[in-house]
């Protein structure tokens, strides 16, 4: 049977680079990067250029802005809930979107158990927030803004810059969750003025149970992992150095020409897909815009009448791999709240749309095989 990987948002197969150069670390450099000993200094040596090449991708003012963490969900947590801990006598009020990952979306509900208040932004039909929305609920007491620059589940890119620029002058400081933009496009941490960044190392063809927190200078809070003093005091547990420098690795062959050939690449197949549906009379709408604000590598698409388990069940038997949402909630039996947010709660898209997502291995002959099975399982 052929099989066809298309959730790349939920993971990425890692890169062949990236494991040899995995593999090569944890053969040759196996020791502790805190150590002073000879092995100690090895580690430690990739441990910084690894540092160096992560903190140039994002246009970091200095490497030491990089906290290398377990991960994107890690990253998060510790973003809002520390923020909210050290900031609770300057203020007890957050801010986000009703379109976030659970990452952010359970912290927010358990700092409002601990008595902060969050005000969580409507979207539109496309996933996008009205401004107008962010600067009226800006207050005095508001110590955390926290928008994600890509949606995982539909791909709107939200106007970060636009947003910084409204949180800048303000005591708030401004956290966005790249997990899913990462990799995908080029972000300056500068120009898009943000206090804190999240990301994960295996949305972008590197590890699992990887990645960092970009914390500007003067962004203070303790680490969420309490123990020893590694990453600068900012988050206890010896990292994972053969890991690390596979994510650095992962880094290195995503220049922005890459980027941009991916990214047209992915297009292609956006409108391949939808043009092949037109073309055999399925009747479908896109879960927002199909490249208007909107990550190229990923795509939504409501199948009008279909239950979006069973077209899942049917693709899977097929060999073809997609999703209905967020693969992290893919084993519950929750609508999305994405859809519900965009739609509202009562709307046949929240439980009819599948999503789509891109990688490095695609071909067009994938896509070519996604529309003849879809209009062969939907037909039937």
């Amino acid at each position: 049977m052929k099989y066809i990987y298309l959730d790349n948002a939920g993971t990425t197969p890692m890169a062949t680079k990236v494991v040899e150069k995995m593999t090569e670390t944890m053969t040759n450099t196996f020791g502790n990067a805190s150590a002073v000993n000879y092995y100690g200094r090895q580690a430690r040596a990739i441990l910084d250029n690894s540092r160096h090449v992560i903190a140039e991708s994002i246009n970091a003012k200095n490497d030491n802005e990089i906290v290398f963490t377990s991960g994107g969900t890690e990253s998060d947590n510790t973003a809002i809930i520390q923020t909210a801990m050290a900031r609770k006598n300057e203020g007890r009020h957050l801010i986000t979107t009703a379109i976030e990952h659970e990452a952010v979306l359970k912290p927010m509900a358990y700092l409002e158990q601990e008595g902060f208040e969050v005000t969580y932004l409507p979207v539109d039909e496309y996933g996008q927030i009205n401004l107008d929305d962010l600067k009226q609920a800006i207050r005095p007491d508001t110590i955390l803004v926290s928008i994600m620059m890509g949606n995982n589940e539909v791909g709107s890119h939200l106007p970060i810059k636009e947003i910084g620029e409204i949180v800048a002058p303000t005591n708030a400081w401004f956290h966005t969750d790249s997990v899913q933009t990462y990799g995908a496009i080029d972000i300056d941490v500068q120009d898009l003025k943000v206090d804190l960044l999240s990301v994960s190392a295996h949305k972008l063809n590197g590890p699992k149970m990887l990645g960092f927190l970009y914390r500007r200078d003067g962004i203070n809070f303790p680490s969420l992992i309490k123990g020893g003093d590694q990453e600068l005091k900012r988050r206890a547990g010896t990292e994972n150095v053969p890991a690390i420098a596979g994510f650095a690795e992962a880094v290195s062959l995503l220049p922005a020409e890459v980027k941009e050939e991916h990214r047209q690449k992915y297009l292609s197949f956006k409108h391949q897909l939808v043009d092949g549906l037109k073309e055999n009379g399925i009747d479908f709408e896109i879960n927002g815009h199909l490249e208007e604000n909107q990550l190229p590598q990923i795509i939504s698409i409501w199948f009008k009448g279909f239950a979006s388990d069973s077209l899942l069940t049917n693709l899977d038997l097929s060999g073809i791999s997609a999703a209905a949402g967020s693969a992290c909630t893919a084993g519950s039996l929750e609508p999305s709240h994405v859809l519900a947010a965009m739609y509202s709660e009562d709307s046949p898209r929240v439980a009819e749309s599948l999503r789509f997502s891109f990688g490095i291995n695609n071909t067009s002959e994938d896509i070519d095989y996604l529309i003849k099975t879809l209009v062969k399982i939907i037909k039937k």
